[in-house]
């Protein structure tokens, strides 16, 4: 603490930059593990009512509870686009008995299901990048305060015109500092980073075969 108070205005600005990254990079980790446990509870949740019950409308109906999961994203956006074609098939003459509900186009439904994953993959990725920006940048700020530090360390040498280890060593203890900071923000952040990627990537995954489990039923049923 004592080599930071001492430090020159240009360290200490380059010290509160680092404070800073880390600060936000741990909120956003505490954040983003705090929505992982949920999302991930809710979606288990969710695929067990999906596929115990007999109707769309039954899983409809407990939606609502359980929109943490990106799962539900994408269950109402095919549910929608389903819908509006069955509504679509069923309209005839007036008088005539009303045709059976039959889908126009599965392809459509998988085009709603893709759009809707997209929209619930950027959700999840939403302030993880930068994560990945600390990780990149803050090594850099790190060195960037070293090298000051260490060219006023050299300033100090020439102005006094001693190599004596006395003269030398604080200026560069204060110039390393920066350099630690820059690590202790940087290493947090790429664990993290790599980790919280690794829980999108999985869950993209389920999404993917949601939507296949999504469509096979609406072709069964509706074609």
């Amino acid at each position: 603490m004592e080599l930071v108070t001492q430090a020159s205005p240009i360290s200490q600005a380059v010290l509160v930059i680092l404070l800073l990254f880390s600060v936000v990079a741990w909120a956003i980790i505490a954040a983003k593990l705090t929505a992982f446990r949920k999302v991930d509870r809710q979606t288990a949740q969710f695929i067990h009512v999906f596929r115990t019950s007999a109707k769309f409308s039954d899983v409809q109906s407990v939606c609502a509870s359980l929109a943490h999961s990106p799962l539900v994203g994408m269950f109402q956006a095919g549910y929608a686009e389903l819908n509006a074609q069955l509504r679509q098939s069923q309209t005839g003459s007036p008088g005539a008995a009303a045709p059976r509900p039959t889908l126009k186009s599965l392809a459509a439904v998988d085009r709603a299901l893709l759009r809707a994953s997209s929209a619930e993959v950027n959700k999840l990725e939403k302030r993880v990048t930068f994560l990945a920006t600390t990780a990149s940048i803050t090594p850099f700020i790190g060195l960037f305060g070293t090298v000051w530090g260490i060219m006023s360390a050299f300033q100090n040498i020439g102005a006094t015109g001693s190599t004596n280890l006395g003269v030398v060593a604080p200026g560069i203890a204060e110039a390393l500092i920066a350099t630690a900071a820059g690590l202790f923000a940087a290493i947090p952040a790429v664990y993290f980073y790599n980790h919280l990627s690794g829980r999108v990537k999985l869950l993209a995954s389920e999404m993917d075969d949601f939507a296949l489990e999504f469509l096979n039923i609406s072709e069964r049923n509706f074609t």
